[in-house]
């Protein structure tokens, strides 16, 4: 494995940390401290896109980002913004981009039901350390509220992020920009 990336590969991946930043500011209060936003779509679509290591180091470069930079959604930013309610999501987004490119490496995938699919599993590293990081934060040993405001009212909107994560990919990886060589 090459240890260094290429302009290319860092103008991917800071494309695309850009973007989880822009996903942020889509930002709606629901139920409970985490608020309903576009990154999901974005860190989904840089697995799908960019592979395993360009997709997670571009969803960690954004979580480092927002240590000094007022990109966390509703323009959070510091340790206290990761460190809070939240911080599990966004350590999730890293995990999540990780194994939706890991699966597109292995599959290569070109059609919809298969990127769906990879774009649904990367739901559930977001969904298992987000939702654990939010009952610790709200010291709830309760499932059934750490499941519905950490899950639940996410779970529609986020699967249709994945179906939209899947067109946007099929339709990036058809066109000759050489997206299947950054993977």
């Amino acid at each position: 494995m090459r240890s260094s990336l290429s302009a290319r590969e860092l103008a991917a991946g800071a494309l695309f940390a850009g973007l989880i930043a822009i996903g942020a500011f889509v930002s709606l209060p629901l139920f409970g401290p985490v608020p309903f936003t576009l990154q999901v779509f974005f860190v989904l679509l840089a697995g799908l896109v960019l592979g395993a290591r360009l997709g997670a180091l571009s969803a960690l470069a954004y979580v480092i980002a927002g240590l000094v930079a007022p990109v966390y959604a509703q323009g959070a930013s510091g340790p206290g913004a990761l460190f809070g309610p939240a911080g599990g999501y966004l350590v999730g987004f890293v995990v999540a981009a990780f194994v939706v490119g890991w699966l597109a490496e292995r599959w290569h995938p070109s059609r919809f039901v298969p990127l769906l699919g990879i774009a649904v599993a990367g739901l559930v590293p977001i969904y298992a350390i987000g939702a654990t990081w939010l009952a610790v934060q709200l010291q709830s040993l309760n499932v059934q509220t750490v499941i519905w405001g950490g899950v639940v009212q996410f779970l529609p909107a986020d699967l249709v992020k994945a179906g939209l994560a899947a067109v946007a990919a099929r339709a990036l990886l058809s066109l000759p920009l050489g997206l299947r060589a950054l993977s």
